[in-house]
């Protein structure tokens, strides 16, 4: 069932929304060559806590840590890990945050120092197919017309999107009703509603969208071995359009 939230509690959200957004702003001056992903998950852990928050993650169906981290050809739920990041490297980090009983999700790609301009060409896209897709997010339209800007778009510039890892619903839980990949048909799936609080997460891959999961049962790599690319945010649908919970201002 899907949990249809009122105005007053979409605002409640957001502060949920902003922790992680603000969360997200301290983790960019951090990332640089050197740095271990570790102690990034160690300082997202220590942030969320000190700002009246709570971490989601660690814990969560047993994964180990409170923040996701996959590094170039990891496309989610990579664990953090205490190797530097190099000079190059693509780094995604998923932050998820509790506040006032509310979940806030949103993960963003960072670049590791200088990268190649080719990985600078997927992130751009994928903030862009992000973009179109939040467009779409108003009452009335269909889940397939978000998806379908996601999928043309990435399509369109040689990129295929990740079709077995899900956007999903938010609220009292990181994951409610619907769920849905970020590929589809325009006027196809269910209907946006106002209330409705989602994650709008494309992963788009250089090569095959096809995936495979390493024996600690979370890593989703690439089948090829071809850099990944994803942003995410929490986007609650309502009359004046979509609203952006954890939009970094």
């Amino acid at each position: 069932m899907v949990k249809l939230k009122t105005a007053a509690e979409i605002e409640q959200m957001r502060g949920a929304g902003q922790l992680v957004a603000a969360c997200h702003r301290e983790l960019a001056k951090r990332i640089r060559p050197g740095v271990s992903t570790l102690e990034l998950n160690d300082f997202v852990e220590r942030y969320i806590e000190e700002q009246g928050g709570q971490q989601y993650t660690k814990g969560y169906k047993g994964f180990p840590y409170a923040t996701c981290a996959s590094v170039n050809d990891v496309i989610a739920h990579g664990f953090p890990s205490p190797e530097p990041l190099r000079q190059g490297d693509i780094v995604k980090i998923d932050v998820v945050a509790v506040y006032d009983g509310w979940v806030g999700d949103s993960a963003w790609c960072y670049a590791v120092g200088d990268i190649s301009a080719a990985a600078r060409r997927l992130m751009r896209v994928t903030k862009e197919c992000l973009d179109l897709g939040i467009q779409q997010a108003v009452p009335g339209n269909r889940i397939g017309d978000v998806t379908h800007a996601i999928q043309s778009h990435a399509e369109a510039n040689g990129y295929s999107v990740v079709r077995d890892l899900l956007g999903h619903g938010v609220g009292r839980a990181l994951h409610e009703e619907p769920k849905f990949a970020h590929v589809g048909k325009p006027g196809r799936g269910f209907r946006l509603q106002e209330g409705m609080v989602i994650t709008i997460e494309p992963m788009l891959n250089e090569g095959t969208h096809e995936m495979w999961i390493d024996d600690d049962g979370w890593t989703a790599r690439t089948w090829d071995g071809r850099l990944s690319a994803q942003y995410e945010h929490t986007v609650a649908i309502t009359k004046h359009g979509p609203v952006i919970l954890t939009e970094q201002r």
